[in-house]
């Protein structure tokens, strides 16, 4: 798949997730090369486009330990119930070194759970996790690297 391609795939899923959900369940979504011990965004859409990148290794925060301790395969994914503020709450494996990472900077990933909608709108975002598991992200890192707002 190409960044052009999850990238769409993402938006759908967000939205998706949202009408499920009934509300925003993340409002930051990006996508993260941790190739090389180099963070690199390579897609992002939220409310902080400029602080993103530069806030990466200190809010990745709990999940850190995760993306470093366990060995995950491509749609593989998991989420934090200790994220606050811009700590991510999640993340997707879509590719080799490749993550999407997702975050609500507004509430928290206990108080997204609590709401009975939270199951339903997992939906979405097991499906996006099944594509990419059956076509994964591949960056050609001949190509530019961008950021998106």
């Amino acid at each position: 798949m190409t960044l052009e391609e999850v990238s769409a795939k993402i938006k759908t899923c967000a939205q998706s997730m949202n009408a499920r959900y009934g509300g925003i369940v993340f409002d930051e979504w990006a996508v993260v090369s941790l190739a090389e011990n180099k963070a690199r965004v390579l897609f992002y859409t939220g409310p902080r486009n400029d602080e993103f990148l530069q806030n990466f290794v200190k809010d990745l925060g709990p999940l850190r330990t995760e993306l470093t301790s366990v060995n995950y395969g491509t749609g593989d994914f998991e989420f934090s119930r200790h994220g606050t503020g811009t700590r991510l709450e999640g993340f997707l494996v879509i590719g080799s070194g490749l993550y999407l990472v997702c975050n609500n900077t507004q509430n928290t990933m206990d108080a997204i759970t609590k709401n009975p909608r939270w199951l339903e709108a997992q939906v979405a975002f097991v499906e996006l996790a099944e594509a990419v598991r059956a076509n994964p992200l591949a960056v050609s890192w001949d190509t530019k690297i961008f950021t998106k707002p």
